[in-house]
């Protein structure tokens, strides 16, 4: 009883019950219609007959008087099926016909009416429904020719009877036909919610289940298959920052302490102590880089910076790029060049692309040339040939790839082994070549960000040698303003401009 209830409740079932209460109102309209107009039809009919046989009695009457009218009437009443006749004096008594009794005053009113009689042949006759038509004739005589309905009321009669049996089969079949269905759909509910209190109790794992029908359930539930493989990813994101921030912050942490334990100890004149403090002074600013690096990133995955989101020139933004790199490039011996189509318009945040931009470049500066002994000591007549070889040159290139806008940052450096090439967009992922180098990991994952953000993504390619990061975005289809002016770029050092943000040494990969 209670799981019959249960599919009692259910939305499907009522909107069953809302659908065949509907169904059962129009079928009602429509034989109550079809009934009206058969008995339209019916009664159009029978005055039709009635007006023919009338002007065949009147035309009997005129060629042989009220005796050879009496004789047809008396003929036409014995035949089988016969119509209603009945002719009278003035004052009203039958003279011939079939009717043994009308209502008083019928006759007093000529014209085609609906009336109750009685037929001859018997007082026990019962009364029924005719449809007639009473006409004077010369004499004071009258003459009423008519037809019984019983015949149309009986059709009727049957209607209504197959109405109410139709009606009656249609609650029941549609009853049974809400419950089989509601039952099917409430399988899959409760299946669905099974699997989502699964989900609730810590199986992340788990995905609600698809039936394969592709109806609206199993677009529902892949809607929510996806928003849970999403809420997957960012646990796991979570889980993997937690766990980098507690094992790649423990050492810059354990060395800040060991310094300020070392100068409380070691320290014996101010001067100790003043380096003693820079050199923490220079760990903390290194824990609050990463510390930024890492909240820029959490607010790019969680959509900050769509508010502020406009049409921009990209090509405006790798040459503004290049122009802030350009004087670190040349004090490292590195051949920068830019090389950017016009018209490149993007909708998005022209900051954070700028930032992305800068991470790559000054990625590449950093680590595609690290083999060239630039920062290192100088290099050997082999060491120089391979370098010369390697062109000591990073290029941005900005272009259209069909409905994509690109930007590339291309380096002739060591590269980044394929097997390396997704992990090296995580947070914190340092390749063993680099781990010597300045910097936190952080780079890749915040260009990856905010490519995420902007609907797009950042690939590493092989540069045949080096390599190439290249950020893709969708085109903007829609230019809001015909004209874009080119931001001013920031001073390398540091600076207020509408350009993108001072490179971060620490932020990059």
């Amino acid at each position: 009883m209670m799981a019959l209830g249960k599919f009692f409740r259910t939305t499907v079932f009522k909107i069953s019950l809302a659908y065949l209460a509907i169904s059962a109102i129009g079928a009602g309209l429509v034989l109550a219609n079809i009934g009206d107009n058969i008995r339209a039809l019916q009664e159009e009919k029978i005055g039709k007959a009635l007006d023919s046989e009338f002007a065949e009695l009147r035309d009997q009457f005129d060629h042989g008087g009220i005796r050879r009218l009496y004789e047809t009437v008396e003929r036409r009443t014995r035949r089988p099926g016969a119509g209603l006749y009945l002719i009278t004096t003035f004052a009203g008594q039958p003279i011939a016909g079939n009717i043994a009794a009308l209502p008083p005053e019928l006759l007093n009113h000529p014209g085609m009416f609906e009336t109750i009689y009685q037929a001859s042949g018997g007082g026990s006759e019962k009364k029924r429904r005719a449809l007639a038509r009473i006409e004077a004739l010369p004499g004071g005589f009258r003459l009423l020719v008519g037809q019984d309905l019983e015949e149309g009321d009986s059709l009727r009669h049957i209607l209504k009877s197959a109405l109410l049996t139709s009606l009656s089969w249609l609650v029941v079949i549609g009853m049974f036909g809400g419950l089989w269905v509601a039952r099917r759909v409430l399988n899959r509910v409760d299946a669905i919610n099974a699997k989502a209190r699964k989900i609730v109790a810590g199986d992340l794992a788990g995905r609600l289940p698809l039936a394969g029908t592709g109806d609206e359930l199993d677009r529902l539930v892949e809607n929510f298959n996806a928003m849970l493989e999403r809420i997957a990813e960012l646990m796991a994101g979570l889980k993997e920052v937690s766990d980098n921030i507690a094992h790649d912050l423990k050492t810059p942490l354990t060395r800040l302490r060991g310094r300020a334990e070392q100068a409380l100890r070691l320290a014996k004149s101010p001067e100790e102590y003043r380096g003693a403090l820079e050199k923490v002074l220079e760990e903390s600013d290194r824990l609050i880089q990463i510390f930024d690096g890492l909240l820029m990133i959490a607010r790019a995955e969680a959509g900050a910076g769509r508010e502020g989101m406009s049409d921009f020139d990209a090509a405006a933004v790798a040459r503004d790029v290049g122009e802030l790199y350009e004087p670190l490039a040349e004090e490292r011996g590195v051949a920068l060049e830019v090389a950017a189509e016009p018209g490149l318009i993007l909708y998005g945040s022209r900051e954070l692309v700028g930032q992305a931009v800068a991470n790559l470049l000054d990625n590449a500066l950093k680590y595609g040339v690290l083999e060239n002994g630039l920062d290192a000591a100088p290099p050997t007549a082999a060491q120089g040939e391979r370098f010369a070889m390697n062109e000591k040159r990073v290029r941005i290139v900005a272009g259209r790839n069909r409905d994509k806008i690109e930007i590339s940052v291309g380096d002739k450096g060591p590269g980044v082994p394929e097997k390396d090439r997704v992990r090296v967009l995580d947070r914190f992922v340092r390749l063993e070549n680099s781990r010597s180098r300045p910097g936190s990991g952080l780079g890749l994952s915040l260009a990856a960000a905010v490519a995420r953000l902007h609907r797009g993504d950042l690939r590493i390619e092989d540069n045949e040698p080096g390599l190439r990061a290249v950020l893709s975005f969708p085109a903007a289809r829609i230019v809001r303003r015909p004209t874009l002016e080119r931001a001013p770029a920031e001073d390398p050092r540091g600076g207020a401009g509408e350009g993108p943000a001072p490179p971060r040494p620490d932020a990059a990969a």
